[in-house]
């Protein structure tokens, strides 16, 4: 006879089996149920310009053609001749640290070249594309300035034009299209986390930055790729759209992509965003903040091998309650400055490329309220949006 504590044990089992389940086949629920089709996806639109040609494929882990295939895999079922592929920032299975250099190897699943895009070379060489006649890209950004897929993006156009091979962009959502926002880019702080004058969050798929890139004459001389955008179907600018795969190791879900472009300006601070924890860019501290209701401790994890305050306890804040950004957050910024004894070392040198300008520290330094950086940003941002209306390809 069956007694109570059994019954209780069954049930408990079959919760937690649910649950693992659940958590096993969330990241595909969340795409499969989505109306939007991804350019890869449309394998009719673009099958005729692979016909019988040496393809080379940009590509990461989270470069999906449906929900259970790598579009490698795809691509490679359905016989199209791959020559090569090129791998951005992290690596083509994006297990490689923020930052860390990626090396040339062979996939050992697929026997393909993966040549590293972000090592020696940041931009394919003229040897590496002798024997390609057609380059796909098909990268998943998150719609922000300093993530660096924008600068492989513009390198491998560049290389393209120069090499009069032509590039198909097989568009994606960007989950943070919703709103334009964040200092414009100056001249002098570009660098390979910022090439173009655009604010921090720019409202354009990585299809319709193509465009602009090219629109804009931003390439070396101004030369123009031969560029084809396959545009994403059954989505606006407003979609709001969950990425199912991590697009790079400290992105883990949807709230740290939505903070990413408010937190990162703390990134080149002596402040941790989280790097370490399975909370990045969701928290934010510092052994030497105040004391509140909330601390983390770093260790080395998937995200980071060597993280920022390794092994000691940091006085921190928690913002994973925190509703959907329409804007950038300055707050944090500020509040974290304002309350660090240290000010004349808060900043590590790098903070203006992150920023895009030199005067958000100093702004900061002055103790300008928020209202009044903000400010400072408008005449910018309205030129760029002007220019950005040029090339949508969504409403």
């Amino acid at each position: 006879m069956v007694n109570s504590n059994q019954i209780c044990f069954v049930k408990g089992i079959f919760k937690i089996t649910f649950l693992f389940f659940l958590f096993l086949v969330n990241p595909l629920l969340s795409m499969a149920q989505t109306n939007i089709v991804f350019g890869a996806a449309q394998w009719e639109s673009y099958k005729k310009i692979l016909k019988q040609e040496n393809v080379g494929v940009v590509a990461h882990q989270a470069s999906l053609f449906d929900p259970k295939t790598h579009l490698i895999d795809t691509l490679l079922s359905l016989k199209v001749n791959i020559k090569k592929v090129f791998a951005p920032e992290h690596g083509f299975r994006g297990d490689a640290d923020a930052g860390e250099s990626v090396d040339d190897k062979k996939d050992i699943k697929t026997g393909l070249p993966i040549l590293s895009l972000y090592g020696i070379n940041k931009k394919p060489s003229q040897e590496s594309l002798e024997d390609i006649s057609v380059i796909l890209f098909d990268l998943q950004d998150v719609g922000v300035r300093f993530y660096t897929y924008l600068s492989t993006l513009h390198y491998v156009m560049e290389a393209c034009a120069e090499n009069e091979i032509p590039l198909i962009i097989l568009d994606r959502p960007n989950p943070n299209a919703h709103y334009i926002d964040g200092p414009v880019l100056e001249e002098d702080c570009k660098s390979f986390v910022g090439m173009h004058p655009v604010p921090i969050v720019y409202g354009m798929t990585i299809g319709e930055y193509a465009k602009m890139i090219n629109g804009e004459g931003w390439l070396n001389n101004g030369i123009k790729c031969d560029l084809r955008v396959v545009p994403l179907k059954n989505y606006t600018h407003q979609t709001e759209y969950e990425i199912p795969l991590r697009p790079s190791p400290n992105l883990p879900n949807a709230h740290s992509i939505a903070l990413y472009p408010s937190l990162c300006l703390l990134e080149p601070t002596v402040i941790s965003v989280g790097r370490g924890t399975e909370m990045q860019f969701q928290i934010y501290g510092h052994p030497k903040l105040p004391k509140t209701n909330f601390s983390f401790t770093p260790l080395p994890n998937f995200g980071s091998k060597n993280p920022k305050f390794k092994g000691q306890l940091c006085n921190g804040v928690d913002l994973r309650n925190i509703e959907r950004q329409k804007k950038i957050e300055l707050q944090w910024l500020i509040q974290a400055y304002r309350d660090f004894p240290d000010k004349e070392n808060f900043f590590k040198k790098g903070f203006f490329r992150i920023a895009g300008n030199k005067k958000l520290q100093k702004q900061l330094a002055q103790e300008m309220s928020e209202q009044q950086i903000r400010k400072t940003w408008e005449k910018d941002l309205e030129k760029f949006k002007n220019i950005r209306k040029k090339y949508l390809i969504y409403p």
